[in-house]
């Protein structure tokens, strides 16, 4: 089922939007803390968001830009400032669409659908994973920490996340190769000890230091 996050400060509207996309079968939900909407993007983690250009603290631009930073998940504009410069603004900011205000709940459904099905039908969703600051794009294997971003290669990515799945629990070494092994890309013991130690460095050079622990004789943990 697709998740839609809903950053609308006229509660009316976000409700209206919120009850009609449930219906249609869709999760939805409207962000309320409007200082830190990336903490609700974070933990909703949608596939669609509905923005809103004029907001409290920030506009829809600057969350827009925070969103691209660590996803490529579809931003659809819902905004009165439907003149051409902010139309402009919003597709140049990452924005995929732009709807304005007043429209039909009918009209945004369907541009809605049509940008899910665009989007997802030939590609899998780029789940994001977060972890005290770290997000990890599981879709590009690309991790961002406090602006900076790098490239994990393909072993790397299974590692970190079959780790982030686990987290606070020990992830055994065997069974650690198995599920490399079921994701078409089967390590042996010795390697596995080499990509982990590249991974760490890259962590590390990143100033994510200490994240991934070695349990001896067991295998690893993320807490």
């Amino acid at each position: 089922m697709y998740r839609l996050l809903i950053v609308e400060d006229d509660a009316v509207i976000a409700k209206a939007i919120q009850k009609h996309m449930e219906a249609w079968g869709y999760e939805a939900a409207c962000v309320e803390d409007f200082k830190d909407v990336m903490k609700t993007f974070l933990e909703w983690k949608p596939h669609l968001v509905l923005m809103d250009v004029s907001l409290p603290f920030y506009n829809g631009y600057h969350w827009c830009d925070e969103i691209r930073k660590i996803s490529k998940a579809p931003v659809i504009f819902v905004s009165s400032a439907s003149d051409n410069m902010n139309i402009v603004m919003a597709i140049n900011m990452g924005g995929d669409d732009f709807i304005a205000k007043p429209f039909d709940l009918n009209v945004l459904q369907a541009k809605v659908q049509a940008m899910l099905r665009r989007t997802y039908d030939f590609t899998e969703y780029n789940s994001l994973m977060e972890h005290k600051g770290m997000v990890f794009d599981v879709g590009s294997g690309i991790v961002t920490y406090e602006g900076k971003q790098m490239e994990l290669t393909k072993n790397e990515m299974g590692i970190l996340k079959i780790l982030l799945e686990h987290k606070g629990k020990i992830v055994a070494r065997d069974r650690m190769m198995e599920r490399l092994w079921e994701s078409d890309s089967f390590i042996d013991d010795n390697t596995l000890t080499v990509n982990v130690a590249r991974l760490r460095k890259k962590l590390e050079e990143a100033g994510i230091e200490d994240m991934i622990k070695t349990k001896k004789g067991i295998g690893y943990v993320v807490d």
